[in-house]
């Protein structure tokens, strides 16, 4: 079992770095790379305010496949280069969107989303997984957020696949 200390009244940093620390706990040792995504997804939900979803897709094949996550259902499949995910997959570039609606292909899977959040996950060079965070606030993320999150990301994306 573990118990986090992570307060959101801190600095972007010291959450970012607080939230990395705890990832790489949950994850260190532990193979199962949807296990390890189960329990990253539960760590944002629940230390990341004003967010609707945050969960994983996962590279099979030409498309991504629903992977963990917390939030409401969510779209299955979204092939590669569709919509911001699909974007970020094929592109290996963290998608941030202010305005999901202004975003061309968008996918709405939920319909109260309203900006958007994809850090791509890498192992061995290549995208393996993107991380998808949606939040119903127009612009709720910050270079912070996205730099907090790309580097948490790539501390544990090993752990990933």
């Amino acid at each position: 079992m573990h118990d986090f200390t992570i307060s959101q009244d801190q600095s972007p940093d010291i959450l970012y770095s607080d939230l990395t620390s705890a990832a790489r706990a949950v994850t260190d040792g532990e193979p199962d790379a949807i296990a390890n995504m189960a329990n990253i997804a539960a760590l944002i939900w629940q230390y990341i305010p004003d967010l609707n979803w945050a969960g994983f897709y996962r590279v099979l094949g030409d498309q991504l496949v629903l992977g963990p996550f917390q939030g409401k259902s969510a779209c299955i499949r979204i092939a590669m280069g569709q919509g911001v995910c699909g974007t970020a997959a094929e592109t290996n570039s963290v998608q941030r969107v202010a305005d999901v609606h202004a975003f061309p292909g968008h996918i709405a899977c939920d319909a109260d989303s309203r900006s958007e959040l994809v850090v791509p996950v890498c192992k061995d060079g290549s995208v393996i997984a993107v991380l998808d965070l949606d939040s119903p606030l127009p612009d709720r993320f910050s270079l912070a957020d996205q730099n907090g999150m790309t580097a948490l990301i790539g501390a544990i994306a090993n752990n990933l696949g």
